[in-house]
């Protein structure tokens, strides 16, 4: 892959598809089809992108974001750790489809090795809308790349002037243009026309520090999400014990469930079953210090982002006080 020699940094444009790279009706945010435009084709349409760096492209798949799968995570993970290591090469921008952003963010930032900025970005409207917001985007993820001040910051996520980490990112709306929030632990920063403004980071291990690997793996550990709800049949969590290799309990408050639905959790776990206890509120912590109930706990991870690490976990350990720990600095 060859740049252009000069002052400016070099960023890859990694395309996955999703509503960025939608199209639909002309002037309308409804019935589109995503992943119909080449990446290349995205970045060329960006004019203003080679005034603040030399971007290349490469279409990696052509989906919406609800197709994604973990191999197709595996595959990204891998292509940007051997890509990364090419010293001529600053930094990379992942376009994607917004439904999964965030759990594929998230699994890239605790699998990626490498300081070099890794930015994701996508779109609320295809590119055939009124006012397609993906260009704009598009435009804010390589200035976030190119910026010095990214670095070693983890896997970001640039998205309607606002800079997220992959931890914390969470789809809040189902088609507003400001999609995403870090709930209540705000956003990292801002980012203005091209100027990137960091105010927090995350203290969390990632990335480079991550002692996750998948570089020789094609398949990860299948980890279930079961959802609590008053009168939920306990049979549930037998499915996910025949059918699974662990399973995420998506509870009420602070990761609660019934009395029955307790009792099977402790057998389960007993028997060397893992058991995630998360919640289905958005906001707060679920730890040991707000509950009776014993376990694993997700601090403030969503259900989603928990099976990702409780999958990454298992390729490491199955010892329950290990997976704990690891729910604990990640």
């Amino acid at each position: 892959m060859e740049f252009v020699k000069n002052e400016l940094k070099n960023i890859i444009v990694i395309g996955t598809g999703g509503t960025i790279a939608g199209t639909g009706e002309a002037g309308k945010t409804i019935s589109y089809q995503s992943g119909q435009i080449e990446v290349n084709d995205l970045v060329s349409g960006v004019d203003d992108l080679k005034d603040i760096a030399n971007v290349t492209s490469k279409e990696l798949l052509s989906v919406d974001s609800c197709d994604i799968t973990e191999e197709d995570w595996i595959h990204l993970a891998n292509y940007i750790n051997e890509m990364a290591e090419d010293e001529d090469i600053d930094g990379f921008v992942v376009t994607h489809g917004t439904d999964t952003l965030e759990e594929t963010a998230f699994f890239l930032n605790l699998t990626v090795k490498t300081s070099k900025p890794v930015v994701i970005t996508g779109s609320m409207r295809p590119s055939t809308a009124m006012s397609p917001d993906g260009p704009f985007n598009l435009f804010q993820a390589v200035a976030l790349a190119r910026s010095e001040e990214s670095i070693g910051k983890g896997v970001l996520v640039a998205f309607s002037d606002a800079i997220y980490g992959a931890r914390d990112i969470q789809k809040v709306n189902t088609y507003r243009t400001a999609a995403f929030s870090h709930r209540d632990l705000g956003s990292l920063g801002y980012i203005r026309d091209d100027e990137v403004y960091f105010y927090n980071s995350s203290t969390k291990r990632h990335t480079f520090n991550s002692e996750f690997d998948v570089s020789n793996i094609s398949e990860l550990p299948y980890i279930g999400i079961a959802p609590f709800f008053a009168s939920a049949d306990v049979k549930i969590l037998d499915y996910f014990h025949e059918n699974t290799q662990g399973v995420v309990l998506s509870g009420a408050g602070c990761g609660g469930c019934s009395s029955v639905w307790d009792k099977r959790i402790k057998e389960l776990m007993a028997s060397g079953f893992p058991v995630v206890r998360s919640s289905r509120i958005a906001n707060g912590l679920v730890t040991s210090e707000y509950t009776t109930q014993k376990g694993i706990f997700s601090n403030t991870l969503s259900p989603q982002k928990s099976r990702i690490l409780l999958a990454l976990a298992l390729t490491k350990t199955n010892d329950m006080d290990s997976i704990s720990h690891i729910f604990n600095v990640y």
